[in-house]
């Protein structure tokens, strides 16, 4: 089957459909069907042919100016439902921080994402959003980590987050990428505006994972030509690495690829 990636938000998390014979281009919008119902999205990228043993979810068609027309009003009742449901969860003494809200396309779905500390008993809530709008409600809590993606902020690095900026997954990150970077366990040097550890430190893991082979560890005993001693820095992205012989020298050596063509130019 040919396959193109699905956006039903800007920089959201692509889904993969079935193109279903239709003739789709990037930057089309699409109507799709998906567990909830009907979804409107746009299509991001081509796949192509893909192979890989599992049904995927169809494209019912391009999606019409009538079809775009009804988004924007499922966009715009979407946004006034969000203001209700944080003003009924005021009035119920709910700890719940509201965050977004969105409509299935056909509209048999209303979806709320909020923020607590704690687990919430929201069945009152529930049961009076269905009352006013007629359909059904979900009510999903979400991380620290989606609320950093959805208002955004400057990084530590001085650029826009990652998350709110090009990440369309916000995967789990480990303590592991922490030390494949050789970085100190300091939260206030690894930990992101939301307080989780970085998303780059997941993203460059590959990349450092590379640059680290053939490296020796900090405190490795290492043999350079008649030198001999012990290692005490690793310098990762430039593959350098110092060590202090028992004569107190310090030698530093830089260790090349072994095929290094492939980093020419680097």
């Amino acid at each position: 089957m040919k396959c193109i990636g699905v956006e039903f938000k800007e920089k959201g998390k692509q889904y993969t459909f079935d193109i279903n014979n239709l003739d789709i281009n990037i930057g089309d919008d699409v109507i799709v069907e998906t567990e909830r119902g009907l979804q409107f999205g746009k299509a991001v990228v081509y796949y192509g042919e893909i192979n890989d043993g599992k049904e995927h979810a169809k494209v019912l068609k391009v999606a019409t100016k009538k079809d775009a027309e009804q988004n924007k009003k499922n966009i715009f009742e979407a946004a006034k439902a969000l203001e209700k449901a944080q003003s009924l969860a005021d009035e119920l003494s709910l700890d719940m921080k509201f965050l977004e809200s969105f409509y299935t396309f056909d509209r048999k779905q209303l979806v709320f994402q909020f923020l607590a500390d704690n687990r919430v008993d929201f069945r009152e809530l529930a049961k009076s959003l269905a009352a006013i709008y007629k359909t059904r409600i979900e009510l999903r809590q979400v991380g620290v980590r989606d609320k950093a993606k959805e208002i955004s902020g400057i990084g530590p690095c001085g650029r826009k987050l990652c998350c709110s900026n090009f990440l369309n997954d916000l995967d789990s990150v480990g303590i592991a990428q922490v030390k494949n970077q050789n970085l100190a366990l300091n939260p206030s040097k690894i930990n992101g505006l939301c307080g989780r550890l970085l998303c780059c430190l997941k993203f460059e893991d590959d990349l450092y994972t590379e640059f680290r082979r053939d490296l020796p560890e900090i405190g490795d005993t290492v043999k350079n030509g008649d030198d001999e001693g012990t290692v005490t820095s690793v310098d990762i992205p430039n593959r350098k690495y110092t060590f202090i012989t028992e004569d107190g020298n310090k030698i530093e050596v830089k260790v090349p690829f072994k095929n290094e063509c492939r980093r020419k130019g680097n």
